[in-house]
């Protein structure tokens, strides 16, 4: 997660939180980055997303560009198969709602629960036969 000085440390640990119980709860990755975008800002994030590199397929990545009003989601491979498109919308509407009001740590951080909690997928046993 890229911060720079647009969040106080108690902004960044709630985004944090929301990362590691994302993770934890769903198996799925999630990474936050906050900046202006280099050119549009879907092409941008993805080259974000992929920079991720072995851990890209497991990924969600969501990008927002506070200046530009932006936000962008990108799913990897793998996690395309537990967030899918709809969630992606709602984590989104949950997300500018949350701006608007004024609050970018708190929309961040309630959309990357969201999306972990469509995330989670149940785990699956394997049995050995012998």
């Amino acid at each position: 997660m890229l911060a720079g000085d647009a969040f106080s440390e108690r902004q960044r640990e709630e985004i944090v939180r929301a990362i590691q119980l994302g993770r934890r709860s769903s198996g799925v990755n999630f990474s936050v980055y906050v900046g202006t975008a280099d050119g549009p800002a879907r092409s941008y994030a993805k080259r974000r997303h992929a920079e991720l590199g072995a851990e890209a397929a497991d990924s969600v990545l969501v990008f927002v560009d506070p200046s530009a009003r932006s936000l962008e989601i990108i799913t990897g491979s793998r996690a395309r198969r537990w967030v899918d498109d709809r969630a992606c919308a709602l984590a989104a509407l949950t997300m500018t709602s949350t701006f608007a009001a004024g609050n970018l740590a708190g929309g961040i951080a309630q959309g990357v629960q969201l999306l972990a909690e469509h995330a989670r997928h149940p785990q699956s046993l394997h049995t050995h036969t012998r």
